[in-house]
């Protein structure tokens, strides 16, 4: 999820847009070009097993300090020590730290950080998978189409390889469509969004044409039925909603005529009686809009499946190929979590990536496939005070022997969790999964002493008022397990993340 309240100098903003322009195999000094040869030299004299299969772990918005305090957490709800703790992602044997600036931000956006993982190139704000060459309110479909930058994914249907998306969000998201959408704007999900005359279709619809062309994707597991819906039919869990499509077409019904053997699924129960041996291609969107937080998931009367239950299918899908497959897994409500402030289902969705790992790992082999975790950007969550050992991470920092919370200059207690940028206070919402945002005063006005702030509905409190929290702009991690993961080292550029996969597929 994308979050700007950026205000750029014109003649800033016109250096920068004009440093950051590149063209695609114009220069072997492009951004592309610069990754592949440090790639390379970092496999130079080494032996390279190839790898069979890849998948990618994303957890959107899982920055740093956002792995560190789900680790406590997840330790401290298990009732072991969170310190020493490890998430799964976390006994991989190669890491390297990945600097997330895209071509014309500091503090990125997912789409253009999505698109330098699953291109190779450095793409601007908002930007699916298309070249810095247009800018992004470009509509036209032939100029649009000339700035295309190919996908692994689409590189790997070439190949031959099975693909699959499995996503907490829509799967029109920025994250997940970048692997077959190229717009300018990540916000043209259906058709009502596209500006008037717009010959370029919409990201819901380019997912259909992406169906049509060879034989498309073999799984897809998400959210965001509305935007595949016309707003003339109901949906399938909630009667009284309709989709939100204006053209009258049904993309779902499209998107399975598209291939033979093909299936729509819409709750739990319907995934896990699916037979993955009689289903050459699989659509499963449980939600009109994105999936629920996974604290929340036993809300959903239809029954909606875990994040680790539909990497397990999707790979029961994709492990039918005599070639190998491609999937990408995103966590994509953590960053949601983050925008509210909420850091209990932003940490808890952290958690559910894990277990998602974690099946992985016990589903594959690590002579045969890579698997990358990582995110596409921070958040500005920060971790405080000197609280003692064992003190609970969503709690009010209290130090080492002391009978009550630490108090801050005004004699006020603090948590340890706050955010750098946000609703700028302490609160509770309304029970509502995704509360409005709301701007408070900066500066610290509520008592936290009176309040539980390890609830699930607390709202961490922030320095900077802002309608939703920031994006954070520092590096994240990638840790890297199986073929290529000894390419997973240093401190890498994002877009090197493609040339690794790429590599270790041997291509």
């Amino acid at each position: 999820m994308g979050f700007s309240t950026k205000v750029v100098a014109p003649a800033l903003a016109a250096w920068t847009l004009a440093a950051a322009t590149v063209v695609p195999g114009a220069s072997p000094l492009s951004d592309y070009d610069r990754a592949a040869q440090a790639v390379a030299q970092r496999a130079a004299g080494a032996p390279q097993r190839k790898a069979r299969n890849v998948i990618l772990f994303v957890g959107d918005g899982m920055g740093i300090s956002t792995v560190t305090a789900a680790r406590i957490l997840e330790g401290q709800l298990r009732n072991v020590d969170g310190e020493s703790n490890r998430l799964a992602f976390e006994e991989f044997p190669q890491t390297a730290l990945v600097r997330t600036y895209t071509a014309d931000q500091q503090v990125s956006d997912s789409a253009p950080t999505a698109t330098a993982m699953v291109t190779g190139w450095h793409a601007n704000d908002g930007a699916l998978s298309v070249a810095t060459t247009i800018g992004r309110n470009e509509s036209d479909a032939a100029r649009v189409a000339a700035a295309r930058l190919q996908t692994l994914l689409e590189q790997a249907e070439a190949h031959g390889l099975a693909t699959g998306i499995v996503t907490t969000t829509r799967i029109t998201d920025a994250t997940p469509a970048s692997n077959y959408a190229h717009t300018p704007n990540r916000f043209w999900e259906t058709s009502g969004q596209l500006p008037a005359g717009a010959t370029l279709s919409d990201v819901a619809a380019l997912l259909v044409e992406h169906q049509r062309a060879g034989n498309g994707l073999e799984v897809i597991l998400a959210g965001g039925r509305d935007v595949m819906l016309p707003n003339t039919v109901a949906d399938p869990e909630y009667r009284d909603r309709r989709g939100r499509r204006r053209d009258g077409r049904n993309l779902i019904d499209e998107w399975v005529a598209a291939q033979p053997s093909s299936r729509f699924v819409w709750r739990r129960e319907d995934l896990m009686a699916v037979d993955p041996r009689t289903t050459s291609h699989l659509l499963g969107l449980f939600e009109p809009g994105n999936l629920h937080y996974e604290v929340d998931r036993a809300r959903d009367a239809a029954g909606e499946p875990s994040l680790a239950e539909m990497t397990e299918r999707a790979l029961q899908m994709l492990g039918k190929s005599r070639k190998g497959y491609f999937l990408m897994v995103e966590g994509g409500r953590i960053d949601h979590g983050h925008h509210a402030g909420n850091a209990y289902r932003a940490l808890t969705d952290t958690i559910a990536l894990s277990a998602a790992v974690r099946r992985a790992v016990e589903l594959t082999s690590a002579g045969d496939t890579l698997i990358l975790v990582t995110a596409d950007h921070s958040h500005t969550l920060t971790i405080s005070g000197y609280p003692a050992r064992g003190n609970p991470i969503l709690g009010l920092a209290k130090g080492p022997g002391e009978a009550a919370p630490t108090l801050d200059a005004n004699g006020r207690p603090y948590a340890t969790l706050s955010y750098a940028s946000g609703w700028g206070v302490g609160m509770f919402d309304d029970g509502a999964e995704d509360p409005p945002p709301r701007v408070m005063a900066p500066g610290r006005t509520v008592d936290l002493a009176t309040i539980d702030t390890t609830a699930r509905d607390f709202h961490q409190e922030a320095l900077v008022a802002l309608r939703g929290e920031t994006h954070g702009g520092e590096d994240v991690a990638l840790y890297a397990r199986g073929p290529g993961a000894e390419l997973a080292r240093g401190a890498i550029n994002q877009n090197e993340i493609y040339h690794v996969m790429r590599r270790a597929l041997g291509w």
